[in-house]
């Protein structure tokens, strides 16, 4: 559920904390009723740059078949990652 907070609920940074673990959410802060800052724990941080990544991972896909790269079979590739980086 999005969390709307004031500024001033700040204060309590204990509440603020265990909201951002709990829900693993962010908390958004308003200032004089307009948004200013976007709390979130670093679990939920570094889960959002993760998300960022394998976006722009299939965004980079997308363009290079619609370019006309060839594809390479996903078999052949994990059999040569796992013939390179299995343990003899």
């Amino acid at each position: 559920m999005l969390q709307i907070r004031p500024i001033r609920d700040l204060r309590n940074t204990n509440e603020i904390s265990e909201i951002c673990h709990k829900n693993q959410e962010p908390i958004f802060i308003t200032k004089n009723g307009y948004g200013d800052l976007v709390i979130m724990s670093i679990e939920t941080y570094e889960r959002q740059l993760a998300l960022l990544e394998v976006y722009k991972k299939l965004i980079e896909a997308e363009t290079q078949i619609a370019e006309g790269v060839e594809l390479i079979d996903g078999k052949e590739v994990f059999q040569k990652l796992r013939s390179k980086y299995a343990r003899k």
